[in-house]
């Protein structure tokens, strides 16, 4: 379904007019949807660490980016337009939505998160239910496609896909760092796809990662975490390791030297440092990848999640839209105070949200 050329709305964005130039908020062009995509008018935006890095950080983290630029990657909102090759979604949907305005081969304006009409891809858009409320379920998009890049695709760790009713593998993922929304998300994919999960957290956020399906929780700053770790899997399987989070990845690599499984390691954390370590763990039969979490739209996992797994687990509660959303204000002219916050980082299983 198509709308008419002279209904279109206006549409307005906060722009980034070049890498080192401060945000503006201005207008947009409506740009109306192709085959497979659809045009969500947006209610909510989340904001992830990559949207809020500094200007110059953008030259190294995604040197292809365009100016000026429309970037966000986490949208909820209604359905306004579809593409004639769409058939999963109409006008007046509710869903959310991975926005992919920073990948390499979108590359455009168009489809950044921060503006009122959001361009989306078909596959990489879930429906919510009515119950959901727009702003946490801006939360999801991001963090939830790393999760699922990091545990599906066969280049990562190539678990078993989630299901409503999922087998029960006889084997173990370990979740380092559990409390961030990457580790929230992966939490819940491992238990839906079948598998017990050992986590690490901190203290005061433990119970909430066992809300989440996380069969055992360790204090990830304990002395001792890997010896724990260890222990708890004992002579079961590991079948992969999702490391999220600054110092992660050490620990990662000592527990999959030494238990059963497949040796595989995601991190979420693909700098120089780690990418060392990475090749030194290598030589001990460690083998480490670096997760982005937009790869998922171009291979099965995307539609796999967004499409025939999440519409459902969200209606019937088995998987939850998660962390807390903090909403921080209301409208584009918001944005750059969010962005700054997310920036001065402090945040503990909350993420950073904007109403529209």
């Amino acid at each position: 379904m198509s709308t008419n050329e002279h209904d279109r709305p206006h549409n307005s964005a906060l722009w980034m007019p070049k890498r080192r130039a401060r945000f503006e908020v201005g207008p947009a062009s409506y740009t109306a949807p192709g085959p497979h995509e659809i045009v969500v008018r947006a209610r909510a935006v989340a904001v992830n660490l990559v949207d809020a890095m500094a200007g110059p950080a953008y030259r190294v983290v995604v040197p292809w980016l365009r100016y000026p630029a429309i970037i966000g990657s986490d949208v909820a909102g209604n359905v306004v337009e579809v593409g004639s090759s769409v058939t999963g979604f109409a006008p007046g949907d509710r869903v959310l939505g991975h926005a992919m305005a920073l990948e390499k081969s979108q590359n455009r304006a168009a489809e950044g998160a921060y503006q009122q009409y959001v361009v989306l891809m078909e596959h990489m858009v879930s429906a919510i239910p009515e119950s959901l409320p727009f702003e946490q379920a801006s939360v999801v998009p991001l963090t939830l496609s790393t999760a699922a890049t990091g545990m599906f695709q066969q280049d990562h760790l190539g678990l078993h896909l989630p299901t409503a009713a999922p087998d029960r593998q006889d084997a173990v993922v370990l979740v380092w760092g559990a409390a961030t929304g990457v580790g929230m998300n992966a939490t819940q994919l491992a238990k839906n796809a079948g598998y017990d999960v050992v986590a690490t957290a901190s203290p005061r956020t433990a119970e909430e990662v066992r809300s989440l399906g996380a069969d055992a929780v360790i204090d990830r700053t304990a002395t001792d975490a890997v010896e724990q770790l260890v222990r708890l899997i004992g002579d079961r399987t590991l079948a992969g390791t999702m490391a999220i989070g600054r110092g992660s990845l050490p620990p990662c690599i000592a527990v999959a030297e030494r238990t059963t499984g497949t040796r595989r390691v995601a991190s979420s954390q693909p700098d120089p440092a780690s990418r060392i370590r990475g090749r030194l763990a290598a030589r001990r039969g460690v083998h480490v990848s670096y997760i982005w979490g937009g790869t998922l739209k171009d291979n099965e996992v995307g539609p796999a999640v967004y499409r025939d797994f999440l519409p459902g687990a969200l209606a019937s509660g088995v998987f939850r839209a998660e962390p807390k959303a903090r909403i921080v204000g209301d409208g584009l002219a918001a944005l750059p105070d969010a962005l700054a916050q997310v920036r001065s980082g402090g945040l503990s299983a909350e993420k950073i949200v904007v109403a529209l």
